[in-house]
């Protein structure tokens, strides 16, 4: 389910879509990421908890997740959204899964 705030911006469950989104563009390894918009850190890291599962983007615990964030190996996080909400742009998701592919 995708989680709209009231100015429009898309901050929810990108990954657990059983189709592909209109505003996706389909690039081979990041096809289900949309064009623009932002990812909570459940929909990078991955949630196998979750009814239904969320599949990792980029496999690794959420401790290694924030102290790449610490030490710039990841990108920094978008805290504009709202007090206790936070999120990564798509376009520095991308960025970084191109960057560690080749």
């Amino acid at each position: 389910m995708n989680s709209i705030r009231s100015n429009g911006t898309n901050i929810g469950a990108l990954s657990t879509l059983p189709n592909k989104p209109d505003n996706c563009r389909d690039t081979g390894f990041n096809s289900h990421l949309p064009v623009t918009g932002y990812l909570r850190l459940s929909h990078i890291i991955g949630n196998p908890k979750a009814k239904p599962p969320i599949p990792a983007i980029i496999p690794v615990g959420k401790s290694t997740w924030w102290a790449g964030v610490k030490s710039g190996r990841y990108p920094q996080p978008v805290r504009t959204l709202g007090l206790r909400i936070t999120a990564w742009r798509v376009e520095d998701i991308r960025a970084l899964i191109q960057q560690t592919a080749g």
